[in-house]
């Protein structure tokens, strides 16, 4: 199961590696992360767990890491976690928090806050990327012709999801893998050295100047690593 994380959806996100493992004999299913919250986006796809039979790998890119790190918690059929240039949170952390970690991050200046009626009549915050900073920001290594594309059907995630707190920790008890890219933007790759280390991955690869949409540009590396822990947790 592939997750995709903000600003983006499952297509263009993880095209490249559905294709690849698809032809590999994998199943495979990227279900729409509903970018509401993480206490929300959790418990949404946990539910999607609860609908497949047998052994999973659970792959997350960006904020998606910390959806599958609160997703798959106590969750027996879940046997590996596959975290692709991602937030992997520990108790109590919130994503601001760790964001803040580590220098190098350049998303906060290039947001676009929109709001948004929750249903109980309350206000909420959606967070866009601005069109202007889309591709130095979030994908710098791919084309413009398709960041242009990438920016203008892009989906705005919740800014309760930088806030909420997490409630379960996967990587405590399943065997994680982590993927640095190293010329991340968004996410600093020293960030991401740190949370994969601190979850005890069992392997770490590093892409070299690959951006935070390192799913849509280097689908060959993330497609190898995820079937690395499939195959490790056969």
């Amino acid at each position: 199961m592939l997750v995709h994380g903000g600003f983006a959806d499952a297509t263009n996100s993880w095209e490249g590696e559905v294709k690849r493992l698809q032809d590999q004999g994998y199943p495979v299913v990227a279900p729409a992360n509903p970018l509401r919250g993480l206490a929300t986006d959790s418990a949404y796809l946990a539910s999607v767990l609860d609908s497949i039979e047998g052994p999973i790998v659970l792959v997350g890119h960006s904020y998606g890491g910390a959806v599958i790190t609160n997703a798959a918690a106590n969750d027996p059929d879940v046997k590996a976690l596959v975290y692709i240039a991602a937030f992997v949170p520990d108790t109590g952390e919130s994503l601001g928090e760790l964001i803040s970690k580590y220098p190098g991050s350049e998303i906060e200046a290039a947001l676009n806050h929109v709001p948004y009626p929750n249903p109980d009549g309350s206000t909420g915050t959606d967070l866009y990327l601005k069109a202007d900073k889309f591709r130095a920001v979030f994908a710098a290594d791919l084309p413009e012709s398709t960041t242009t594309v990438m920016s203008a059907t892009q989906r705005p995630f919740s800014a309760q999801a930088f806030a909420d707190p997490t409630q379960g920790v996967a990587w405590r008890t399943i065997p994680s893998w982590g993927l640095v890219a190293t010329a991340d933007k968004a996410i600093p790759a020293d960030l991401q050295r740190f949370e994969y280390n601190r979850a005890g991955a069992r392997k770490i690869v590093e892409v070299e100047g690959a951006s935070h949409s390192v799913m849509a540009s280097q689908p060959g590396a993330v497609t190898k690593l995820i079937t690395e822990a499939a195959n490790a947790t056969d």
